[in-house]
């Protein structure tokens, strides 16, 4: 058999791994954070949220049609494209891997041996079978996310640059080029990761028809790679939109033309100049000048997938974030431009003062027959500033942050060093590097790890002396407890210096891309803070460009053996031992932490928000893993059209307001009266609270009409002789029309003795945003004639300062005109409608397969587990002190049935000591003692762990966990002693006193 039909059927083989595994481990339907607007957007072509993917949701909506009208199966077939685009990737890998090792291995223009093609390919099945399972790629490759899309697009334009260096001789040969250039432009509608290849790609053009190879030519290549990846990134995707937008400014205000023609103008005079262009090199015979023509042609061919964001948005789709519908507008939705830029090279201190300011661009809104600008952007110039700056943000948090991490005092004044050790120490190893290892070292667990380098949670561990370390069994017995021995990093290394030393060239740029892939974004994105979640994701492709040192590993492996064995015994042990060392061991270790094939966790969470919500409710809520798993089940599956969903954080946008004033799917538009012009972009964006010194409260119909007034005396002047509405009290009162109240079946019948006359409460906040305003129209105007619900994850700011009038009836809370309880001066405590909420949690809810899912992610078991039992406690409890015992007792045991038994951190432990409580109360002695003994075993694990931490390590000594451990202890040494257990008495009592005598040192104990 040929070498090419090999190379072509391993490749497809590669391929056809990775499609089995993928599709037999990927998530049956929405999982969380982006995948369900993604879902979304896809299956009805709507508009994401910034930067915007396109090409994404076309390839989406192309999956999504092998359902075959199943609404239930669109998020099946669109995770399984992202198993195909990633398992297409994988096979481009092999064939990449194949060509840098046959470089190395045989001289030009002759033929591999049978020894050199076995390497050759063991190399390719080595380095793309082990990418097949890393972590972080796997994780993307089984859910409908942008990434696995983007490293197809990556993994073509590597391959086919390589492909063309080595036929850059032959007649046509530069068609691969305008490939990569066509690709790179189809990614812009997928992500930008792709142009990061820019540079190294530059490298290998350069080195392939350059005559005279120099450190100082090299040196200028790669900077001139630099500025064409800038050129790409910033003149083609953002200043062709921009130029459009100026030119449609000048159109319709000036020549008084329709919106949006000066825009298609300027397009046509761009091709045309493009067109002039290229007819003009091949009449001049200028080839350099026409190829550069035709790809940057290509690119823009593939760029022009972003037609579709302002078709649809014209299209009024439901999911249309920022409503791109004219060029200004979309160069702010690609620029991201509600996103604060961190500044890069040169930029303030976080304990800077603003002493300046100046002037920037105007700004334009779109009006109803030409654009009206807004004003100017203004940026701030501060006193205390540096180079590289990375301690910028002077949020509070984010400061606290920086204090911690760089273990400052408050009177300390940052400086240059402590901005160093910050960008290396933190933003490089914390945020890069960890993650790194995790993909080829191995990990402990699933939990977010950004605030420590010593914790195990969510940090990388080869293996190899941790039971050494005595560490808990709730990590060893996790299924996302992945050592890897580190024998992944070593052949990789192993192959980064193999090639180093046959092809200085070639290692050159696999290294670039490693770095413009990994730790330039690093440097680029400039993270100061703590993020939502583990960004492992974005660096996936410095990933991919390590694996081809792991697959040219083994013929560093090769290389070793050989002094040893001889001919195909040599290249036959070396393969074999490559592939178990990575591809067999990743399978191994990671498999159990990705098969997400059993549960539905995302999916029936949302499914429990909208089917408990009353009709035609509207469900405020703010976070991204409540909002976009609903958005998919409305969207997609068609659950509870009549319910509306407002996202607080997109609720201040004038734009997402003015959405919500229409109808949309079985939803009327919400009450809200407010006139455009009221609150466009540029007019009440603030609202700032300035004390009128008011005596009472004052009802919210009075303020709302005071902050929508325009007459001057509604207004505070500035010293500048500016001008703005402003709140002059934040005492708010509503006065309870009762009659709407009964008549519209807000409260059950025989709450009637509960209903207040007035509802009465404090705003929080010091301002109002445009989303404050709309709610409060909202609370105005609907006089109880639509339900308003509010998401578990609300805060008092969110809930407009409404809890003390919330109550709980399962994983959302329901505005009720219930009088104050009296029971009770903790505004932060829950209030229960709890027969309403028992029987939507016990009777109504589902709950994902939550007990016996063979896997579950970060956000199940560190974030909705603790929510669910702390939900579940709620109902509970409530039902005690009402005295529905029995319904209590079914709560409990409705808990037992569907959730696991986790303990993702020692404060859920502690929780679950009220449940142990609470069914010995109820006389169910085999729950409490279950609880009891699941508890104890936890603890004392953790307490065993850290004891040997105290006499080995002891700066990593967890004395808070120590600490609740002792108090948990105790007091279920209580609970057994109370409820007449004294074989499980004796058994806690005796760890009570094993680890007082342990930790005496740190508990105050002689």
């Amino acid at each position: 058999m040929s070498y090419k039909k090999i190379n072509n059927l391993l490749g497809l083989l590669c391929c056809i791994i990775a499609i089995v595994t993928y599709t037999l481990t990927l998530e049956r339907t929405v999982s969380f954070w982006d995948c369900g607007e993604f879902i979304s957007c896809a299956y009805k072509l709507e508009v994401s949220h910034q930067p915007g993917y396109p090409l994404f949701a076309m390839l989406g909506k192309a999956f999504s049609l092998l359902s075959f009208g199943d609404k239930t199966k669109v998020a099946l077939f669109t995770n399984f494209g992202s198993a195909v685009a990633s398992s297409v990737a994988i096979m481009f890998l092999f064939w990449t891997i194949t060509l840098l090792a046959h470089k190395l291995l045989v001289k030009k223009g002759e033929l591999p041996s049978n020894v050199q093609t076995i390497l050759i390919m063991g190399a390719g099945l080595v380095g793309a079978i082990g990418f097949t399972y890393t972590d972080t790629f796997w994780f993307s490759a089984v859910e409908t996310i942008v990434f696995a899309p983007a490293m197809l697009c990556t993994a073509v334009v590597i391959w086919a640059v390589l492909k063309w260096e080595a036929h850059a001789d032959e007649p046509g040969a530069d068609r691969l080029l305008v490939l990569v250039a066509y690709v790179m432009g189809l990614s812009i509608g997928i992500h930008l990761l792709n142009l990061l290849t820019i540079p190294a790609l530059t490298l290998v053009y350069y080195f392939r028809r350059s005559k005279k190879i120099s450190n100082r030519n090299t040196l200028i290549a790669f900077l001139s790679g630099v500025v064409l990846l800038a050129f790409v990134q910033f003149g083609i995707i953002q200043y062709t939109v921009k130029f459009a937008a100026y030119f449609d400014l000048f159109v319709v205000n000036s020549l008084h033309m329709p919106f949006n023609s000066g825009a298609l103008i300027f397009i046509v005079v761009l091709l045309g100049a493009l067109a002039a262009g290229i007819v003009y090199s091949i009449r001049k015979q200028k080839r350099a000048l026409n190829l550069a023509l035709v790809c940057v042609a290509f690119i823009y061919f593939g760029y022009s997938s972003f037609t579709m964001i302002p078709i649809r948005a014209h299209a009024n789709t439901t999911l249309n974030n920022t409503h791109p519908d004219n060029a200004f507008t979309l160069g702010g939705y690609l620029n991201r431009v509600q996103y604060i830029s961190p500044p890069l090279i040169y930029g303030q201190y976080y304990d800077a003062k603003p002493i300046d300011q100046k002037e920037g661009r105007t700004l334009y809104r779109k009006g109803d027959k030409q654009y009206e600008m807004i004003g100017k952007q203004q940026k701030l110039i501060y006193d205390h500033n540096t180079i590289l700056p990375r301690l910028y943000s002077n949020d509070p948090g984010d400061v606290s942050f920086f204090k911690q991490w760089l273990q400052l005092s408050d009177s300390h004044t940052p400086n240059f060093a402590d901005n160093m050790n910050f960008m290396f120490s933190w933003q490089m190893y914390q945020m890069y590097f960890r993650y790194f290892l995790w993909n080829f070292v191995g990990r402990y667990n699933e939990t977010d790890g950004q605030t420590s380098t010593k914790d195990l949670n969510g940090n990388w561990t080869s293996g190899w002396f941790d039971h050494g370390k005595h560490l808990p069994n709730s990590i060893l017995s996790n299924n996302n407890y992945m050592p890897l021995y580190a024998i992944p990093l070593i052949i990789g290394l192993l192959g980064a210096v193999y090639q180093y030393r046959k092809n200085k060239n070639d290692a050159l740029v696999v290294l670039m891309m490693w770095f413009f892939m990994g730790l330039a974004i690093v440097l680029y994105v400039n993270q100061d803070n703590l993020q939502p979640r583990e960004r492992d994701y974005s660096y996936v492709g410095s990933f991919y460009a390590f694996a081809i040192w792991i697959g040219l590993g083994v013929l560093a492996m090769a290389d070793l053996v050989m002094k040893k064995l001889k001919g195909k015994v040599a290249a036959y042990a070396s393969v074999a031992a490559c592939l178990i060392a990575v591809p067999v061991l990743l399978a191994s270790k990671e498999w159990r932490g990705h098969d997400r094939s059993t549960k539905a966790i995302a999916h029936d969470l949302a499914y429990d928000y909208l089917m408990t919500c009353p009709k035609n409710a509207i469900l405020f809520t703010t976070a991204d893993n409540e909002t976009y798993p609903l958005w998919y089940l409305q969207e997609v599956e068609n659950v509870r059209p009549d319910v509306r969903i407002v996202n607080t954080e997109l609720f201040t946008g004038d734009w997402n307001i003015r959405q919500m004033q229409r109808s949309v799917n079985n939803s009327a538009p919400l009450p809200i009266t407010m006139a455009y012009d009221k609150y466009k972009d540029g007019v009440r964006d603030i609202i700032r609270y300035n004390d009128a010194k008011l005596p009472d409260s004052v009802e919210l119909k009075e303020v709302y009409d005071f902050v929508m007034s325009d007459n001057p005396q509604a207004k505070v002047e500035y010293t500048d002789g500016s001008t703005e509405n402003y709140l002059p009290t934040k005492n708010f009162k509503l006065t309870i029309d009762k009659k709407a109240v009964l008549a519209n079946h807000v409260i059950a019948p025989g709450q009637e003795d509960r209903l207040a006359d007035t509802m009465e409460w404090k705003f929080p906040a010091d301002y109002l945003t445009k989303g404050n305003l709309a709610m409060m129209d909202i609370l105005v105007h609907n006089n109880w004639k639509r339900p308003i619900c509010f998401a578990y994850s609300m805060s008092d700011a969110d809930s407009f300062g409404l809890r003390p009038y919330l109550y709980k009836e399962g994983l959302h809370s329901r505005l009720l005109p219930f009088k104050k309880e009296a029971t009770t001066d903790d505004q932060d405590s829950d209030r229960v409608n709890s027969l309403v909420m028992y029987d939507n949690m016990v009777n109504k809810y589902k709950y994902g397969n939550y007990k016996h899912a063979r896997y579950l992610d970060n956000q199940s078991a560190d974030m909705f587990y603790p929510i669910l039992l702390n939900t579940f406690m709620t109902l509970t409890q409530s039902l005690v002190a009402e005295g529905h015992k029995d319904l209590a007792l079914n709560t409990l045991h409705k808990f037992d049935e569907v959730m696991p038994d986790l303990n993702p951190y020692i404060d859920v432990a502690a929780r679950k000591f009220y449940v142990a409580d609470t069914a010995y109360h109820l006389q169910d002695v085999k729950l409490g003692n279950k609880y009891v003994n699941s508890i104890a075993a936890y603890v004392t694990d953790q307490l065993n762990y850290n004891y040997h931490l105290m006499k080995d390590n002891p700066d990593t000594l967890d004395t808070r966990t120590v600490q609740i451990g002792m108090s948990v202890l105790n007091g279920l040494a209580g609970l057994a002693k109370e409820n007449n257990q004294p074989a499980l008495y004796a058994k806690v009592d005796g760890y009570v006193k094993d680890y007082e005598g342990k930790f005496s040192p740190i508990l105050g104990k002689q």
